[in-house]
């Protein structure tokens, strides 16, 4: 599967706006993870993970997302808190050009375990060979 933008259900009546995520139905995996991240000072990712797929969210503020999948380069502008973007596994992702106030929303289809990650773009190219995946 490819990455790609999730419109996410969103009702605005006039008290304002609610956004809902619902796993294993607009987020194409069960939801086993989530964490958020914010006060961000530096680009984040600089990595690949093995078999975890994950949904980044904007809550607030913006940011940029540069996905690899060994061949091809994607690029994202993630300002929208009802979209999230889909990132399957064995993607390298960067994240990048936070805005100071931005809090971002991360669904992930696995529990955290380092031994998933590929953390460096040569590792990640070693692994991709290794496995017959380029």
């Amino acid at each position: 599967m490819h990455s790609h933008l999730i419109d996410l259900k969103t009702i605005e009546d006039p008290r304002g706006f609610l956004t809902a995520v619902e796993g294993a139905q607009d987020i194409p995996f069960e939801i086993k993870r989530i964490f958020y991240l914010y006060h961000v000072s530096a680009d984040r990712g600089g990595h690949a993970l093995i078999d975890t797929d994950q949904v980044l969210i904007p809550i607030h503020g913006k940011l940029k997302v540069k996905l690899f999948n060994g061949k091809e380069t994607e690029e994202y502008l993630m300002d929208d808190c009802t979209k999230g973007l889909y990132i399957p596994r064995l993607y390298f992702t960067n994240m990048y050009e936070f805005t100071p106030e931005t809090v971002c929303l991360v669904l992930a289809s696995t529990h955290y375990d380092m031994s998933r990650y590929l953390r460096s773009m040569d590792a990640y190219m070693a692994y991709l060979k290794e496995n017959h995946l380029i």
